[in-house]
């Protein structure tokens, strides 16, 4: 079986009762652990003396860790996959593979346990409310997949059915990752996981419940009332319950498939995200903060961008947005000490970094300045700077005493600018980033 984009799709029940998960984890540990002695045992009879972190992140137990957390889905695989493409960059190779994985790793629902999910919604004839039901899921993801239907009117809607078990896991699945992390040496024991844990514990729970997503994707289908470049399903409230999102399906290709499409196409397409990035930040105060490509659909014929799963929607506090407003006056400025000063005032970096590190720091910000004030359109395709500011950041990152984590709202929205221009990125868009920003902070506040 394979879903609407061509892969292969796999049956495997999701665990849901707490020892079941909890199990899962043990076999994990007990996996990983004796994939460690081998190793440890290998390395030894070569005459090396491996240190603990190299002996947890092996090729092998790599595999066993995505396809573990694969199979318990839930919170465990969608905190992997978020700090793998929030963090790959700052992540041990080993580490960045097993969370790479879990991007493109998910097992779908045997029949039976969809059914018993779908009964316990909708009560025992839950397939009398449809003329067809397509059992075989469009798409599967960490949380919940994702079924194609038809109601007796001939509507056909988009069905999200939520994996048994995942909203009572999260806790449990949350502090399991962070040990996974801790075990792993990447995160030095000064850093402080508690805010960051007990909000991702909170913004999963809220994900979890489909009654809130289906409000929220209500509140951005008016907020993008009559603007013909973005698409958003109409919510079927009947249908809806905290486990099961019902709305329209709407027609679309994988956003990726702009990749093929002329450079007009793309670059009109993320001007559009660009432009709803900001007005999210400065005109909505709400934002949408999961950047993943599969929440973005494309229609050639339009160019319009078809909006997908609003679960991780949240508010920007007021201090938020101005720390972004205060940045960005500074780069139009091209105040380039007044960003840095402003990045440590606002958390964006911290100031032990930047002390220590202040060289480095300038030599980032003035790349980033030059890339940004090039003639015409940002050019996400060039990439030439990265590599200065990968080079500039290796010594930095080495420095585990002078570690920062931002303020955790923060976090979330940079998470979806960071998404977003790596979307930009892989389309090699071009984009007049300096104007679209300028408008969105300009007089009157309201975006473009």
């Amino acid at each position: 079986m394979r879903d609407d984009d061509g892969k292969d799709a796999r049956h495997r029940a999701v665990p849901s009762g707490r020892l079941a998960r909890l199990g899962g984890f043990g076999r994990l540990a007990g996996g990983v652990a004796g994939g460690m002695i081998a190793e440890g045992a290998r390395r030894l009879a070569a005459g090396e003396r491996p240190r603990v972190g190299d002996l947890v992140l092996t090729p092998a137990n790599a595999a066993r860790v995505a396809d573990r957390l694969a199979h318990l889905r839930g919170a465990a695989m969608k905190l992997g996959q978020m700090i793998s493409m929030d963090a790959g960059d700052l992540l041990p190779p080993e580490l960045s593979a097993i969370l790479a994985r879990l991007r493109d790793q998910a097992y779908r629902m045997p029949p039976a346990q969809l059914d018993r999910v779908l009964r316990q919604e909708w009560g025992a004839d839950w397939r009398r409310r449809f003329r067809h039901f397509e059992a075989s899921p469009m798409a599967a993801a960490s949380i919940g997949q994702v079924h194609r239907a038809t109601l007796p009117d001939g509507r056909v809607l988009a069905v999200k059915v939520q994996y048994p078990g995942v909203a009572e896991s999260i806790d449990a699945d949350v502090d399991n990752v962070a040990t996974l992390l801790r075990v792993s040496g990447v995160l030095p024991p000064s850093v402080d996981l508690k805010p960051l844990l007990a909000e991702a514990k909170r913004q999963l729970s809220e994900e979890a419940d489909y009654v809130r997503e289906g409000e929220q994707l209500r509140a951005y289908a008016a907020r993008l009332a009559g603007d013909s470049r973005y698409v958003v399903p109409e919510l079927v409230d009947a249908l809806t319950t905290r486990r099961v999102l019902a709305m329209t399906y709407v027609e679309g290709r994988p956003i990726e498939a702009l990749m093929e499409a002329p450079q007009a196409a793309r670059d009109t397409a993320m001007t559009a995200l660009v432009t709803l990035v900001l007005r999210e930040l400065f005109a909505f105060g709400v934002m949408q903060t999961d950047p993943n490509f599969a929440n973005y659909r494309w229609q050639p014929d339009s160019n319009a961008l078809v909006l997908l799963d609003f679960g991780a929607t949240r508010a920007v506090p007021p201090e938020t947005r101005d720390a972004y407003r205060r940045l960005i006056e500074a780069g139009l400025a091209r105040d380039l000490d007044r960003v840095r000063d402003v990045a440590v005032e606002t958390g964006f970096l911290g100031a032990a970094a930047a002390d220590a590190h202040r060289p480095a720091v300038n030599r980032m910000i003035g790349a980033i300045d030059q890339a940004m004030n090039r003639p015409g359109p940002f050019d996400f395709g060039d990439r030439a700077f990265v590599p200065v500011i990968r080079d500039e950041a290796r010594a930095m990152i080495a420095d585990r005493a002078t570690w920062h984590v931002p303020h955790v709202e923060t976090l979330f929205v940079q998470r979806k600018v960071s998404g977003t221009a790596l979307l930009a990125a892989r389309l090699k868009a071009r984009v007049d980033v300096r104007g679209l920003a300028a408008a969105a902070i300009g007089p009157g506040e309201d975006a473009p």
